[in-house]
């Protein structure tokens, strides 16, 4: 068993027999003497197990067992697995041993069989759980932060320390899986992660919010020329890595545009801060890309109210709007869908009007993988969002349909458009072998009927 064993023990002997047993395991055995040397020796080591005495001078098993938690709470260490160990055969020692929190408990002199069990269970066992916390909290294709787990750490960075908050977004990423397909795409997204983890440091915190869209918190980063230097660089070598993957012909103005908004110059409050780098990030989109903006307030009062309205119409619509384009037609998730919908049909209730309700299905035909029928679904919704209208709106009712509205049509201008959508789709490539059938349902409003 190529495990790494701490045993800490006031006795010799104890310590001895400890490592004869360990070692024929084949196991890497460490010897420590007090609770304080056990300290000292983790804050530069990360041994797999600690079996831990209970009664030792000056520092007893369970003050040691408490003192290494908070050391590695305060340093965002993983916890090391402890067995405590005890000569004495007491039930309310066993009780308070697990209730404070060890792996597990055993009583000396040791029974080789049961004791090396032990230690192969406890730490097979804590290797499945730190396995599954971080499936739970780390984005698999970039290895950042999920968006989940990000949020939640970014926002104690914004209560606890002074820095900048960031919304990085790749410019033009979406023409990658467009022209280059998917799995390029992911070597893109990869590649820019690496490219980050190159250029912060271990106080600075990653995630991954969105499809290409992350969020960073720098800390003591307070200044523009920090920002400055930092959006150079990712932007400079991004692009050399899109023209290694991609060739030096691709064509895609690649770069990286960041929202940027000072902490704590602008508040500790998370959700404000991010609304306010997320208007840096759409000033940069609607300047050139390719660049950063640092949130600045210098236009508002202290109390935070514009004092020009027309100014602040504007802010308030860039924050409602958000970063959208406003080009082809509106996919909007199921909640946003049903509040949209219902207001329509309100609307046309009451003013009279007609749309047409379509549902389209795709579905697998012949030799195809697993994996084609989601990736054309994807590229299906591009499809439906590049034709249609920006008065349409699109949900994706399950991962194989897709529920449109098609706003003042009739019935043989909605068919004209599904006749446009389905010839544009059987020129993307991702057709083959997939089969797109439709429901159609034309919906006419009259406002005498409420009279």
């Amino acid at each position: 068993m190529d495990y790494w064993i701490v045993v800490v023990d006031d006795e010799v002997l104890s310590l001895t027999n400890a490592r004869n047993l360990l070692s024929e395991e084949q196991m890497r055995v460490s010897c420590l003497r007090s609770g304080a040397d056990l300290l000292k020796y983790v804050s530069k080591n990360t041994p797999d197990l600690i079996l831990l005495d209970i009664l030792m001078p000056d520092m007893d098993g369970f003050e040691t067992y408490n003192a290494l938690r908070r050391f590695e709470d305060e340093n965002g260490r993983s916890h090391i697995p402890v067995i405590f160990m005890t000569g004495e055969n007491d039930s309310d020692t066993e009780r308070r041993g697990l209730k404070a929190g060890a792996s597990d408990f055993i009583r000396k002199p040791y029974n080789k069989d049961i004791l090396i069990r032990r230690i192969h269970n406890t730490i097979t066992n804590s290797r499945t759980i730190e396995s599954l916390t971080e499936k739970a909290t780390v984005d698999r294709l970039t290895g950042f932060l999920n968006k989940s787990s990000g949020t939640v750490k970014i926002n104690r960075c914004c209560n606890d320390y002074s820095g900048a908050l960031m919304i990085m977004d790749l410019d033009n990423f979406k023409l990658v899986n467009d022209l280059y397909g998917h799995d390029t795409g992911d070597k893109v997204l990869r590649a820019f992660a690496d490219i980050v983890r190159h250029n912060v440091r271990e106080t600075d915190v990653v995630c991954r919010i969105g499809g290409d869209e992350f969020m960073a918190f720098f800390a003591d980063v307070t200044e523009e020329s920090a920002v400055s230097s930092l959006s150079d660089r990712l932007n400079q070598q991004f692009v050399e890595e899109a023209v290694r993957l991609m060739g030096p012909e691709n064509g895609i103005p690649l770069g990286i545009s960041i929202g940027v908004v000072m902490v704590p110059e602008h508040g500790r409050d998370y959700e404000s801060l991010f609304a306010l780098a997320d208007i840096s990030l759409y000033t940069v989109k609607q300047n050139g890309k390719h660049g950063y903006y640092i949130y600045d307030q210098s236009e508002v009062r202290g109390d935070g109210i514009e004092t020009d309205p027309e100014k602040e119409i504007e802010r308030v619509t860039q924050i409602v709007e958000g970063r959208n384009d406003l080009k082809g037609a509106l996919l909007l998730g199921r909640e946003a869908f049903a509040m949209v919908y219902r207001f329509m049909v309100r609307f046309y209730g009451e003013y009279g009007g007609r749309y047409v309700r379509i549902l389209f299905s795709l579905s697998q035909e012949g030799d195809v993988s697993e994996r084609s029928l989601p990736e054309a679904a994807s590229r299906f919704c591009d499809v439906l969002k590049e034709k249609l209208r920006r008065s349409d709106l699109i949900m994706q009712s399950r991962s194989n349909q897709f529920f449109v509205i098609l706003n003042q049509r009739s019935e043989t201008e909605a068919k004209e458009e599904i006749s446009r959508i389905l010839e544009e789709w059987s020129g993307t490539g991702y057709g083959k072998g997939i089969i797109v059938s439709h429901a159609l349902r034309v919906m006419e409003n009259d406002p005498q009927d409420n009279a």
